[in-house]
């Protein structure tokens, strides 16, 4: 490879002034008009975006093909996923050799019946530049199934139904809704939620009859609060249909007999503020796994499915403070609880007679476990999923009764994969304010400790969302090339609980930045790495993480990529005809509120962008991405242009066809990262 290109002149956006006030503070945004979508000016600035980053990074387009190539063929192809068997039927997933969309299937009674597909999505997915199947859900008879599409890569699905005994797709066709949907007992009645078409909140809950128009369906349920999401879904028992809704902090459940979709919804414990629940029944109970009367990390209580008010609630797992309840899963026989205890992932199962009660055994620091597809409620047999930086994935059953577990698949990686060849470890560094901050790092045997090494920074940080360590075949490629890969598990996200969140959102969320700042300098100090091989990688609002550490730190990063940023803070949350913005005012604050206003003023990437050296940069986006619009990146490009003061790398692809998850084909998706690995390898091979 050939040096990167700076001598190329950059596009440059126009500048529109637009004075944005609020509490008496006026911002001046000189690229607001970029939020245009329909406007042709726009587009021809992304296109010369896309076009420029085209010409920089030209001289990789070989290597990009070999990386390409590479990652695809540890692949297999002809895969398929493991079983699972539900009324009746087995039903798999299967990929073909040189097709990008999966093909479902299923065998009735036993695994040597007669395949019967029920979608071929790369047929589907025909004269298509975007397709995915959402979900699907088979009637309780298994004569019908009902399935959800979305062919632009908004997140608007679009709900059909097909006869399996005939293959005919009926008439029905409910658009906007959000990708699920489930049978009540009859048969015959779906329920369904839809988005509002402006802000696309899910807010509506919809009773449809089958052979009819959806414009007759009857709107059972409306989420009034503007905060607050809906959902619908059915219990696992399959007695009731259950209504949720929720925002970052409290929940509302509605349940109703599913053998009478027609009666009323009834509430099973009003909205407090601040009380998260979730439940589950099972025989003349509800379990409920909440965070009442102080429960930071949840506790596990249960009630008389007659009397569901909290008042009712009994303990069955009383509240840990250092160990955080994240999910149950119910058998007949058995109760099994995801924990997570220091970071780690544990699986508890109990019978429901008392008679047992154990953890099952997890090696190391660096895994993920989890309990996987287990919609059998009377089987013997637990399914989980098990893998760590160094391991494939496993699918595992475990029987509760023999007490023996049985892999059924390990993620095949083609080619000259050896996992002795990688090792992982969990690190601590001191963040500021003295609390130790984990970190999960693989590499290839072999590094010294130089200074020398190049490390890829990974995290996340927002939403209480974990990152836990994982295996990627992709990463093989960094890997392999001397690259350490780093997990950061920052304030924000819940790697060690609840309290973990609460100190990295609303007014604590600059945590999460120099939580990240403090890692990078512990990399930097034990010689792991140092300044020109250091590089940073956050997407969502992990880009907002990304846009943060670059304008406090940028001299730590020798390059940045930020995956479809959140980085316009400010004037997204005071936007409330934006996807997400009303819902998200528990995880940033509201900023018709000053002291909410100015501490997000004072992290806000866009908002600070100053005259000083930036890190050389790839931003992505798509031009159909309803979580962080377009215009976010484009703004926040053309703003990093006019202010630098370096001859750095800036660069901006938008795919003009997708969404917040990029390309939908399974092969497709590797050329992002190709173009991604190619950025760095490119800039490291500059420093040798």
């Amino acid at each position: 490879m050939t040096k990167l290109r700076t001598d190329l002149v950059a596009p440059k956006a126009k500048k529109i002034a637009k004075e944005l006030e609020k509490h008496g503070d006026v911002r001046i945004d000189n690229y607001y008009w970029l939020n245009e979508r329909e406007n042709g000016e726009v587009i021809a600035y992304l296109n010369k975006e896309n076009a420029y980053t085209k010409v920089v990074m030209k001289h990789t387009e070989n290597f990009q093909k070999s990386l390409f190539d590479e990652m695809k063929a540890r692949i297999k192809e002809d895969d398929e996923s493991v079983p699972y068997k539900y009324r009746g039927y087995w039903y798999i997933t299967r990929f073909e050799k040189g097709q990008d969309y999966p093909i479902y299937t299923r065998k009735k009674e036993t695994l040597e019946a007669d395949e019967e597909i029920l979608f071929n999505c790369n047929e589907m997915a025909k004269g298509l530049t975007y397709f995915k199947l959402g979900s699907f859900a088979i009637s309780p008879d298994n004569t019908k199934i009902a399935f959800t599409t979305d062919t632009v890569s908004r997140r608007q699905y679009t709900i059909q139904i097909k006869d399996l005994k005939t293959n005919e797709v009926f008439s029905d066709k409910i658009e906007n809704t959000t990708g699920s949907c489930t049978w009540a007992n009859d048969n015959e009645t779906l329920f369904y939620t839809k988005k509002d078409e402006v802000t696309l909140r899910s807010d509506k809950v919809y009773n449809h009859k089958i052979f009819t128009d959806a414009k007759d369906d009857v709107l059972v349920y409306f989420e009034a609060d503007e905060t607050f999401n809906t959902f619908v879904y059915k219990s696992k028992s399959r007695k009731y249909l259950i209504i949720g809704s929720s925002s970052t902090t409290t929940s509302e459940y509605r349940i109703l007999n599913a053998d009478n979709p027609n009666g009323e919804f009834v509430v099973f414990q009003e909205r407090v503020r601040d009380l998260e629940y979730n439940i589950a029944h099972y025989q003349d109970h509800f379990y409920i796994v909440n965070n009442g009367d102080g429960a930071t990390n949840f506790k596990l209580q249960k009630t008389l499915e007659t009397q569901t008010s909290r008042v009712n609630w009994q303990n069955v797992l009383p509240y840990r403070t250092d160990v955080l309840i994240e999910d149950i899963e119910i058998f007949s026989e058995y109760l099994v609880i995801n924990e997570r205890e220091n970071g780690l992932n544990n699986i508890r199962i109990i019978a429901w007679n008392g008679s047992e009660d154990y953890y099952l055994p997890f090696d190391g620091e660096t895994y993920t476990a989890y309990v996987g597809n287990n919609p059998d409620f009377e089987s013997n047999v637990m399914r989980y999923g098990f893998n760590s930086l160094t391991n494939p994935s496993s699918v595992i059953d475990y029987n509760f009764k023999t007490k023996s577990k049985t892999i059924l698949k390990e993620q095949e990686v083609l080619g000259d994969f050896d996992k002795t060849k990688y090792d992982s470890k969990r690190l601590w560094a001191t963040a500021r304010d003295g609390e130790k901050i984990p970190m999960s790092i693989v590499y290839k045997k072999g590094i010294e400790l130089n200074g020398k090494n190049p490390v890829l920074q990974y995290a996340y940080g927002s939403y209480g969302s974990t990152i836990d360590p994982s295996f990627s075949s992709v990463r093989l490629s960094l890997l392999d090339r001397g690259f350490i890969h780093v997990i950061c598990h920052i304030r924000g996200g819940e790697y060690l609980g609840r309290e973990w969140y609460e100190d990295g959102k609303m007014l604590q969320k600059m945590n999460t930045f120099t939580d990240f700042i403090d890692c990078s300098k512990f990399l930097i100090e034990e010689e792991y790495t140092s300044e020109k091989h250091l590089y940073a990688m956050g997407g969502s609002a992990g880009g907002l993480l990304m846009g943060t550490i670059m304008n406090l730190n940028p001299e730590l990063y020798n390059g940045v990529i930020a995956a479809v940023p959140f980085v316009d803070v400010v004037t997204t949350m005071l936007d409330n005809t934006i996807p997400l913005t009303t819902g998200e005012y528990d995880e940033w604050g509201n900023p018709n509120e000053k002291k909410y206003y100015d501490y997000m003023k004072s992290y806000s990437p866009y908002d600070n962008v100053v005259a000083q050296d930036y890190p050389n940069t790839l931003i992505t986006t798509g031009l159909h991405d309803s979580q962080v619009q377009y215009w976010e990146p484009a703004k926040w490009i053309a703003k990093l242009r006019e202010l630098k003061t370096d001859n750095n790398i800036m660069l901006m692809q938008t795919d003009m066809t997708a969404g917040h998850g990029g390309a939908s084909g399974r092969f497709e998706a590797l050329k992002d990262v190709a173009l991604e690995y190619a950025f760095l390898l490119d800039l490291e091979n500059i420093n040798k």
